[in-house]
């Protein structure tokens, strides 16, 4: 029986060939004999991602996925889970294993039923890990009916799984098997465990840590870095989330179904504004006693660092100060001073961005007792400007900066320490689509980003999802490697709102062109939220920080 020839297009190397009808995705990678600095690990098929083995039966425009990229990463983070899962389940039949969210530049894991997991343990994982890849052990793809998946994951105790299948009821679920362990895990994987030869598990906490592949050398793990606050933050809400009973977003769903969306928020509200009260009443006893001047906001974009800086203004007023707020936006450089990153855009990111000499001869005047013309800034033209705006300062005065550079000493290096109390602020996920599954905090904020940018700034989901990759190099040279300098760290992510931003940032998903790379991304984030049950945004509060990026804020931006 002849096979009719199948056109593809590799969008990689701007290649046009004809392959057989029923060929792999690997066997068109093959025939392109493509360079790439890493192995790669899945492919774009007309911008949705396939597993290489996936067979061609009509033409298709293909971009195939190194390991390096950010959606290589996801692949073989992924399938990376499941061999840890296997590894796991043969030594351990009736525990439970647990990731839970990133720690230390890797996954931080727990195993609930094995009784004390120390060096010697992680060895033995790591080893049987080995012993799976060396295997090279099928990762099975197919489609089950729903209840006969059900079934499956009830006899393996997989009660995660079967609570979020409960709430997004399908005719049809996709089930991956290694070894003969089933698993569920929202996206493309690799195709065998033997392309899974770069990581390492290390005691850390009460469980262990998963290191992954390093972006600028994927032959080598990335090295672990101790972040001690991060870790205690993430460990504390994790805490919290366990005594609300909200682990996963099965168990939100069900809640949620079950009528207690508005508890819900309150609960959460609530468990915010107790934060910024603890942290107003040490900046308070801070200013008594050692006559602390200003608090710096800082953290990555849309971590809600605004509202923030509002909302602690307001807990200070409470405390009989009178908070003074600037932020560091109004300090930009005029737009053709502004440095340009390696691709030649502007990069905003950058320290050089802001113009560091006048911000601290306008603080050096404040503290001086001087009263100052604060400057504004107008993003429309970039231009930097004075409308006799002005501030000065009393006995009484705080002043609160916020910017993503406030916890960069070069920021204020002529303001001693102990006149400063910085504060890191983040979007920190501690939810979980399922024991195997963390929810990403760089997805959180990329959706809160997405629904501003449409409704303040007049940018597409397509906008923001192409310039995001840009965004998040510039937080990895300028901020995160600052955030463990902050006096406290405050996650300002709610455990609810992705079923909040469902219902806004899913119609601006769909209108990505399906012609473009961003297209890939915005189906990925929209298939992400289908797994939410949508909760109205009638009961979230006017000062809640998921209003700064929905409207309806009772603050003015």
């Amino acid at each position: 029986m002849t096979t009719r020839p199948i056109q593809i297009y590799c969008e990689n190397n701007d290649t046009t060939l004809y392959v057989d009808e029923g060929s792999t995705l690997e066997q068109a990678l093959e025939m392109l004999a493509l360079r790439t600095e890493s192995p790669v690990i899945a492919c774009f098929a007309d911008n949705r991602m396939k597993e290489l083995n996936t067979r061609l039966y009509s033409p298709k425009s293909l971009r195939f996925v190194e390991m390096v990229s950010s959606d290589g990463m996801r692949v073989y983070a992924r399938s990376l889970f499941f061999l840890l899962h296997k590894a796991v389940s043969d030594l351990y039949p009736k525990a439970r294993l647990r990731v839970l969210y990133t720690a230390a530049r890797g996954y931080y894991c727990e195993i609930e039923g094995a009784g004390s997991i120390g060096a010697e343990q992680v060895e033995e994982i790591k080893k049987r890990m080995r012993t799976l890849v060396e295997l090279n052990l099928p990762i099975v793809r197919e489609k089950l009916l729903f209840s006969d998946v059900e079934k499956l994951y009830r006899g393996c105790g997989f009660e995660d799984k079967v609570a979020l299948l409960g709430t997004w009821p399908q005719c049809f679920v996709t089930v991956y098997n290694l070894g003969g362990l089933p698993g569920y895990f929202y996206g493309a994987m690799a195709v065998s465990t033997g392309v899974l030869t770069v990581f390492d598990l290390h005691a850390f906490g009460g469980g262990f840590v998963l290191q992954m592949p390093r972006r600028d050398d994927w032959t080598k793990v990335e090295p672990m870095r101790l972040e001690p606050k991060l870790f205690s933050v993430f460990q504390q809400n994790q805490e919290w989330s366990d005594i609300l009973r909200i682990a996963d977003v099965g168990s939100l769903n069900s809640r949620v179904l079950a009528g207690e969306a508005g508890e819900l928020i309150k609960v959460g509200e609530a468990l915010q504004e107790k934060t910024l009260a603890r942290i107003a009443d040490v900046i308070a006893e801070r200013h008594r006693k050692s006559g602390l001047k200003i608090v710096l906001v800082a953290g990555p974009s849309s971590s809600g660092k605004t509202t923030l800086a509002k909302r602690l203004s307001i807990q200070l007023r409470v405390l009989g100060l009178e908070p003074q707020t600037i932020s560091m936006d109004n300090y930009f450089v005029d737009r053709e001073h502004t440095p340009r990153d390696e691709n030649g855009d502007y990069d905003f990111e950058s320290l050089g961005a802001v113009d560091v000499e006048a911000f601290n001869s306008d603080l050096n005047r404040l503290f001086a007792g001087e009263q100052v013309e604060m400057p504004k800034f107008r993003f429309t033209d970039g231009k930097r400007y004075y409308d006799g705006t002005t501030l000065q300062l009393n006995e009484r005065s705080i002043v609160i900066v916020e910017g993503i550079h406030g916890l960069n000493p070069a920021l204020t290096p002529h303001i001693e320490e102990h006149l400063k109390y910085k504060i890191y602020a983040s979007a920190l996920t501690t939810l979980s689509l399922d024991d195997m599954t963390v929810i990403s905090t760089t997805d959180n904020r990329l959706l809160r980003r997405i629904v501003r940018d449409s409704k303040y700034r007049g940018r597409s989901a397509y906008d923001t999802i192409r310039g995001w990759g840009s965004v998040r190099r510039g937080e990895d040279k300028y901020i995160f490697p600052f955030q463990e300098q902050a006096d406290v760290m405050v996650n300002t992510s709610l455990f609810f709102e992705i079923s909040i931003l469902k219902r806004y940032a899913q119609p601006l998903l769909g209108r990505v062109p399906a012609n473009t790379p961003e297209f890939a991304e915005a189906l990925r984030l929209s298939r992400f939220l289908d797994y939410f049950v949508e909760i109205p945004d009638r009961e979230l509060p006017p000062t809640s920080i998921l209003r700064e990026f929905l409207g309806g804020s009772s603050f003015s931006y």
